[in-house]
Formats: structure tokens, sequence, C-alpha cells
């Protein structure tokens, strides 16, 4: 698809920054200045950023000329007990008045709610390639529970399955050793990018096993937390992206 290349660059990668975490999360006060941080991440480099209906609206301005991937699905936070299942919220019909270039929503295989979201994401790639706009699978083994456990074999497993149902681009964990996470790769005939997790203390860590992945043949990755919540959201982008576009190794990083 033509807004493909909205998100990737020629080297066929991509480095996507998530910012919509505050549909359930708290997000404050890291995020009370929520324009001056897409900003710095926008100068340092990123191609996309992945974020709500709200911001995209209220930020239009800043977001004009990045690639824009908007969360439409969601219905729960942390005020309930974390068991709904996501509904799809918005659809692509929404997303395209406001200028997205792809959409995301979860897949959850093994979770309670797995056949929800399944569904919210066959419907998502049927409207997805209605209007031919990519379709974004986050694509988690027992969702956010600890249950079926993010095992290489799961990984690789919910990675198909997002595939098979239509998705464009698939986002999940990293786990395992290089020579397991690359039958996770080649499990895929979609492009992978790696997510971020919880925000770490330990970022030349989190910079170690995006090295690994992008080795085992990832295709980028879509961090979150570790950027927005850092003092140095820009300093973090920029380093993402030697890592994934400049062939830069994570020991040749200046530790943030």
């Amino acid at each position: 698809m033509k807004r493909l290349r909205r998100i990737f660059r020629a080297d066929g990668k991509t480095v996507i920054i998530a910012v919509d975490h505050g549909m359930g999360l708290s997000v404050n006060p890291e995020l009370d200045n929520t324009g001056e941080i897409l900003e710095k991440i926008i100068a340092a480099g990123a191609d996309a950023i992945l974020t709500t209906y709200g911001i995209a609206c209220k930020y239009e301005d800043i977001l004009q000329d990045v690639g824009l991937i908007i969360r439409v699905d969601g219905g729960g936070s942390i005020l309930t007990n974390g068991n709904n299942a996501p509904r799809l919220l918005f659809d692509v019909e929404d997303a395209l008045r406001i200028g997205a270039d792809a959409v995301v929503c979860m897949g959850c295989p093994g979770a309670p709610y797995e056949h929800a979201t399944m569904q919210n994401l066959t419907d998502l790639v049927k409207q997805g390639q209605t209007w031919k706009v990519p379709v974004v699978a986050e694509m988690l083994p027992g969702g956010f529970s600890d249950e079926p456990p993010n095992t290489p074999e799961n990984i690789a497993l919910v990675t198909r399955i997002g595939c098979e149902y239509g998705a464009d681009i698939i986002k999940t964990t990293y786990s395992g050793t290089p020579e397991e996470f690359k039958k996770v790769i080649a499990a895929s005939f979609k492009p992978v990018v790696v997510l971020g997790g919880e925000k770490t203390k330990d970022l030349p860590s989190l910079f170690d096993c995006i090295e690994i992945a992008l080795d085992c043949g990832a295709a980028g990755v879509a961090i979150g937390r570790n950027v927005w919540k850092h003092s140095d959201p820009g300093k973090v982008t920029a380093a993402l992206v030697e890592l994934v576009h400049n062939g830069k190794k994570a020991a040749e990083l200046e530790v943030i």
C-alpha cells in the first residue's frame, strides 16, 4: 500500500514512537507537555507516531510531516481489573478524517477475551482493504497477563496468526535467544516491529535487545514509555534512529 511509504523508509525499516498509552494508563506528569514532546521526537527523526484520536486532533500541525498511526481500539483503563475486552472505538474512516496513514489494534490469542480481539482485527482488516489503509496488529500472547507466557514459540504463533488475519505490520515483543527470535521473524510474512514495554532504568540493555532483533530481521521498533517518560525523549529517539537506520551498534551509542 502507498501509505506504508509514510511509515517505512527506503531501507524497509521504521522507528515508530508510541504515544497512545493515555487511553487507559496514567501518563502524567510525563505527558503534561505533549506538544513539546512530540516536537522533540519528530525533530530527532522518528518515522511515525502511533497515537490516539485525541492527540492527533489536538496536535494536527505538529504531526503533519510524520507518519501517523491511530489506535482505534480500547475501552478499558487501570481503574478496572484489566480483564475487559478492548472494542473498536473508532473506524478507518474516522482515522482517515484526521490524516492517518495506518491504524492499529490489539490481537490477544490466549487471553480470556481472545475471540473479541481477533474479531476486532478482522473487522479492521476488512475496513483497511476497502480504504487501502495499512493495519498494524499488536500481537501479544495472553494480552497483558503473564499467561500464556511470552515464549518465543508463543510469539511466533501469535505473529503468524496476525499475518493470517491480514494485518500489514506486526507489533510484538522480543523474546528468547537470537536463534529463537529468528524463528519468530521466519514465521511472519509481514514486517515485524519490536515494542519496548514498560519504562526501564537500563536503556543500554534495551538497545542491546533492539540490535539483536534487527540482526534477526525485525523491520524496526515501536517504542513508547522508554521515549516519552525519559527526561530527553529526543535523545532516545535519535539513538533508536541510529540503531535502526544507520547501522550503529548498541555499544556505540552514548549511554543516556
